[in-house]
């Protein structure tokens, strides 16, 4: 579970992160996001799938946080639209509220 204070700073962490990471930033408009959860069921290998997909709204050479390995994360949903069409990102943070280590 998160407090208040780990939601907001989900919040501005996925906003910089969007910033910095998405091809058209401007372009991601009504950003709304849900709970911040945390979880321990995300292995290794499923955050270096979610790290190597392709997806046409980000940059294609975004630099990860290093995920210590076993270690729980935290994950928040963000629901946007984007020229017209709502569309949906979780994104995964690590133990610090310092990084995106992966998002989907």
């Amino acid at each position: 579970m998160s407090s208040c204070g780990q939601q907001h700073d989900a919040e501005c962490l996925v906003d910089a992160f969007l910033e910095e990471n998405a091809v058209h930033p401007e372009k991601i408009k009504n950003r709304n996001f849900l709970k911040l959860d945390s979880t321990k069921l995300i292995s290794d290998s499923l955050i270096d799938v979610f790290q190597h997909r392709k997806n046409e709204l980000f940059k294609p050479d975004i630099k990860y946080a290093v995920n210590n390995s076993g270690r729980m994360l935290y994950y928040i949903r963000m629901n946007f639209t984007y020229e017209g069409d709502t569309l949906y990102q979780t994104f995964y943070i690590d133990e610090s509220f310092g990084h995106i280590v992966a998002f989907k």
